[in-house]
């Protein structure tokens, strides 16, 4: 355990802890004003120079954003933060690759029950279908 103690004070890890309070306050003073639809697809970054900086996940929702930042700004400052100005930037989040479905094969008892139903049914449009479901799965 102390050696976990002494990384935590290496002034490495002290500016990221730093960088990391002040992105969480960001955000919940982001969170406090900023209706729930467009807080799903946004973070706040920072506050610097009197600049909320906000992270959008699509070109929509930055449209909006910045159409609804007067109406925010004056919610800021009822909040007393010193922001002037909000910064909206696009950072659109790589979505996973789809996972692809295997395909699923019949048991030969499957198959051969499929055949005969297929024969009892001869003429009729589900016999077709099943005679065509067991050829496909031999």
């Amino acid at each position: 355990m102390q050696r976990f103690n002494t990384l935590l004070k290496h002034p490495e890890l002290n500016a990221l802890n730093t960088r990391t309070q002040e992105t969480q306050a960001a955000q919940k003073i982001w969170e406090a004003i900023v209706p729930d639809y467009l807080a799903k697809f946004s973070r706040a970054s920072s506050i610097k120079n009197k600049q909320l900086n906000i992270y959008a996940d699509n070109s929509v929702v930055a449209a909006k954003i910045k159409l609804l930042s007067p109406s925010l700004l004056i919610q800021l400052q009822k909040q007393v933060c010193e922001v002037t100005a909000i910064r909206v930037k696009v950072q659109v989040k790589s979505s996973p690759q789809p996972k692809l479905k295997t395909p699923r094969k019949l048991t030969p008892a499957a198959v051969s029950s499929l055949k005969e139903l297929s024969v009892k049914l001869t003429g009729t449009a589900l016999g077709d279908a099943l005679n065509k479901l067991y050829k496909s799965a031999d």
